[in-house]
């Protein structure tokens, strides 16, 4: 996400920090080339103009041009401007003490709206809710199928009403059905069109004083760029919401809405897809995203995605076998199981500092290979994950034969499975003092 604005925002960054001393014609050549940057991006003009303005003037103040460091405190003004751009501070998701809450999603067809209402109610119930979507689309073919099939699929229930039927009357019945099913929390799916027009608007306005919600979210496609922004200002003026959802932010290299609706409408983003999976919703956090673009990482959100993945149970009864030397190939395979549900090794690097934009463009992330990984250890005998080390040469031709790889990828695997082994024996040794069970396997991973 942002690859683009962010590629040129570093290198503007790098060239100032180069620097020994600044000078106003410098900060003033800075400026031309993030300008530039944020309308390749696709950013409002006049999200641009306000932007570069504000970080020019911080830029030649006495405090920065006076610093000791003043490339790298010119830096921490545009990182702050971004971050305010994008709303300063996380806005969570607000829902009152009724049963049930209700959220209401609206949008435009095609931003990814029904998709957004059940990741929502995926993560509304890691937080220990009991949701119920509402499927309210009956224009759109196939809408409430994709709805109940998605519920089906979280095993989240889905209220569809009769077929045909009237879109605030469904609204009405399904907040009622949450009732009497003791769900905490109605989400409700809207129709959508492909251009903002009267019946749209003239639908979710009557949906929402029928439903009362608690939130009434936009759904938005970043991809959409600028035009995201014209959505929701006519969302705005005519219907009103309280918070916006940004979807495929993972797909956008530009990065044109997340940048320019929140500073148009003075709305927050309350949440970003990030991929296609379910579970691939995350807390919109300015400041963290202000970190991805400037290639400072975003260490946070990778320990909250590590803490949701890996247990504490898990970790400790990792450590013990760790101790008596029984950590095997079966071990090794839920470890990587659990790293994948992390998002990709390409989503999981470009939070690393340092780690974002340029630094991953050219370099070798193999996606597919703890796929591979887990191949060759499903291919093993019980005896051979427990016990590596009778893994002769026939055997790993069997074993590279079953999971489709070169007797090589064996050796490889087997190899790097020694080494972690061994490096993370060393934390579980006793009497090392500050030393831990790390709650993932590091050193040499096969990716």
């Amino acid at each position: 996400m942002f690859d683009n604005l962010s590629d040129r925002l570093q290198g503007v960054m790098k060239k100032l920090t180069g620097r020994g001393r600044l000078s106003e014609a410098a900060v003033d050549a800075a400026m031309r080339e993030v300008r530039l940057a944020l309308r390749e991006a696709d950013v409002n003009f006049r999200v641009v103009k306000d932007f570069v303005a504000r970080v020019r003037e911080r830029a030649v103040g006495s405090d920065v041009m006076s610093s000791l460091t003043p490339g790298q405190a010119v830096v921490r003004v545009v990182h702050e401007e971004l971050a305010d751009l994008m709303g300063s501070t996380d806005s969570r998701l607000v829902l009152s003490s009724r049963m049930p809450a209700v959220v209401m999603l609206v949008g435009l067809q095609g931003s990814g709206k029904t998709t957004a209402a059940a990741k929502l109610a995926n993560h509304l119930r890691k937080e220990g809710r009991r949701p119920l979507l509402i499927a309210c689309d009956v224009y759109r073919p196939a809408a409430v199928d994709q709805l109940q099939t998605l519920g089906k699929e979280l095993d989240i229930p889905v209220y569809a009403g009769e077929p045909g039927g009237d879109p605030v009357g469904i609204a009405q019945a399904g907040v009622k059905e949450a009732v009497g099913a003791a769900r905490d929390v109605a989400i409700v799916d809207t129709a959508g069109r492909l251009h903002v027009d009267d019946a749209l608007m003239d639908e979710a306005r009557r949906i929402r004083d029928a439903v009362r919600p608690d939130q009434l979210l936009l759904v938005v496609d970043a991809m959409t760029g600028q035009d995201a922004v014209g959505v929701a200002e006519a969302f705005q003026e005519r219907v009103d919401f309280d918070g916006v959802i940004i979807t495929k932010l993972d797909g956008d290299a530009r990065g044109g809405a997340a940048l320019s609706v929140r500073a148009v409408t003075g709305k927050p983003i309350k949440f970003a897809g990030v991929g296609e999976k379910l579970d691939a919703l995350e807390v919109f956090h300015p400041d963290r995203m202000a970190r991805r673009i400037l290639g400072m990482g975003d260490v946070l959100t990778l320990i909250e995605k590590a803490e949701e993945v890996f247990e504490e149970e898990q970790a400790e009864e990792l450590e013990e076998k760790l101790k008596k030397s029984q950590f095997t190939l079966d071990d090794f395979l839920v470890q990587l199981g659990q790293l994948k549900k992390m998002g990709s090794m390409e989503q999981v690097l470009s939070m690393m500092p340092g780690a974002g934009g340029k630094a991953l463009k050219g370099a070798d992330v193999d996606e597919g290979a703890l796929t591979r990984t887990e191949a060759i250890i499903q291919s093993m005998t019980l005896q051979e994950r427990a016990k590596p080390s009778v893994i002769n040469g026939s055997r790993r031709e069997r074993i590279a034969t079953g999971a489709g790889v070169s007797v090589y990828d064996v050796n490889q695997l087997l190899k790097q499975f020694a080494q972690v082994k061994k490096m993370l024996k060393q934390f579980a040794t006793p009497g090392k003092k500050g030393r831990r069970m790390p709650r993932m396997p590091g050193g040499e991973l096969p990716f």
